[in-house]
């Protein structure tokens, strides 16, 4: 009687619709045994394995543990008849328990989309990422690619994700690929600060562009590429260097493991314009510039990208000027003559006044002689013959007090 009584109690020990686990004994083309704990195995039918019969083989193991529901208690047989189809949704909400409570990450596909954001699925359960939670749409698109678009092409794709929130009485699974992200590259930033060493050459993406400079990631952290280390040319914003998105080869210049910060550079995996200044330029020689800032003492002109160099006040003009906006403006094409290179010290210094007498020069000596005239420019005799260069304006004369006496007696500027 009381083996009897065991064995009833045994056989009522399942319920159905419960959810049990147990333990696989045998995978057979038609059926699977599982050990639940009753009187006799359970089996699941091939159609209830929760994946086609051909695959079963190699997704259900000998020794598996598995979470099924109870279909039947007991067939003709004395065997329970179990689903894991239908057990899937709650051995998903289990994993994703685990998860929360853990802060362990998940891999999960993409089924859908809506205007809130991604619909996944986590061994049945669908669970949904917001919108500020997915990092591509954080990454620069095209103008004209929608937010829809670009979640309607993320269907299918495996996300990293971590459990947020979840609420199993309300069906209600939030998660995030951001905090997964964040975690994941805290840990690549030490492992990669940990690698790193000055004078390094690294390939990286441009991640970020501020009035300071650059944040360029290469390889699981972020370093900054001041704006004095993107060109050897003067930067006015490092927008006018780089973009967000752009693949950069940098120079590693520092690495501060205390606080985490890593120093670039781009300019410097380039070649420096004024190391072979003396190859291109030479002191007499006239080339043409740009004008690209005037100042209260001259002007400054570029020569070629890099190379920049000032003409004093005093070699902009013939007259005496109290500006030099009144010669030049910035942006004005002028030619140039090189009086003095100072590499070592990045130093030019350029005249405008002495391309015009250069020239002037040089037309006067083409010129025929007359008798009796001299050059007034450089107040020699040819032959008793004085040459006038009638070109050159006038001076002015008034009784100002700054200016000087001439040689007949009047006030000259």
């Amino acid at each position: 009687m009381r083996d009897l009584l065991e064995e009833a109690s045994a056989s009522t020990r399942l319920r159905r619709g419960e959810v049990v686990e147990g333990v696989v004994v045998q995978v057979g083309r038609d059926e699977i045994l599982v050990d639940v704990g009753s009187k006799a195995e359970a089996i699941i039918p091939a159609a209830e394995a929760g994946v086609p019969a051909n695959e079963i083989p190699d997704a259900i193991h000998v020794g598996d543990s598995i979470v099924a529901m109870v279909l039947d208690t007991e067939n003709r047989e004395g065997h329970a008849t179990l689903s894991l189809a239908r057990a899937q949704t709650e051995r998903g909400w289990r994993t994703l328990q685990r998860l929360l409570e853990t802060g362990e990450t998940l891999e999960a596909p993409v089924v859908d989309f809506n205007r809130g954001g991604l619909v996944v699925s986590v061994d049945g359960v669908r669970g949904f990422v917001p919108l500020s939670q997915i990092v591509d749409l954080r990454q620069p698109t095209a103008p004209d690619e929608s937010v829809e678009s670009r979640l309607e092409s993320m269907k299918g794709r495996q996300l990293e994700l971590k459990v947020i929130e979840l609420n199993r009485r309300r069906n209600r699974v939030i998660l995030s690929e951001r905090a997964s992200y964040q975690e994941r590259r805290v840990r690549d930033r030490d492992r990669l600060i940990d690698e790193l060493a000055e004078g390094q050459v690294r390939t990286g993406r441009v991640t970020s562009v501020a009035d300071f400079g650059a944040f360029v990631d290469i390889g699981g952290a972020d370093g900054l590429v001041h704006l004095t280390e993107l060109s050897w040319t003067p930067v006015a914003h490092p927008r006018d260097v780089v973009k967000v998105g752009d693949q950069v080869e940098v120079l590693v210049l520092g690495v501060d493991r205390d606080k985490k910060k890593i120093a670039l550079s781009l300019k410097r995996l380039r070649e420096e314009p004024w190391d072979k200044l003396g190859d291109r330029f030479f002191v007499g020689q006239i080339v043409p510039a740009r004008i690209t800032k005037l100042a209260a003492f001259g002007a400054f002109a570029e020569l070629e990208p890099g190379i920049e160099g000032l003409i004093h006040i005093s070699e902009l003009s013939d007259e005496r000027i109290q500006n030099p906006r009144t010669v030049v403006r910035e942006g004005d094409q002028v030619m140039v003559k090189i009086l003095r290179i100072e590499s070592d010290r990045h130093r030019l210094g350029l005249s405008l006044k002495q391309v015009q007498s250069d020239a002037d020069d040089a037309e006067v000596r083409s010129r025929p002689m007359v008798f009796g005239e001299t050059n007034e420019e450089s107040g020699s005799w040819m032959g008793g013959a004085r040459v006038i260069d009638t070109r050159r304006p006038r001076k002015s004369y008034d009784n100002d007090d700054d200016d000087e006496d001439d040689d007949y007696g009047r006030r000259r500027r």
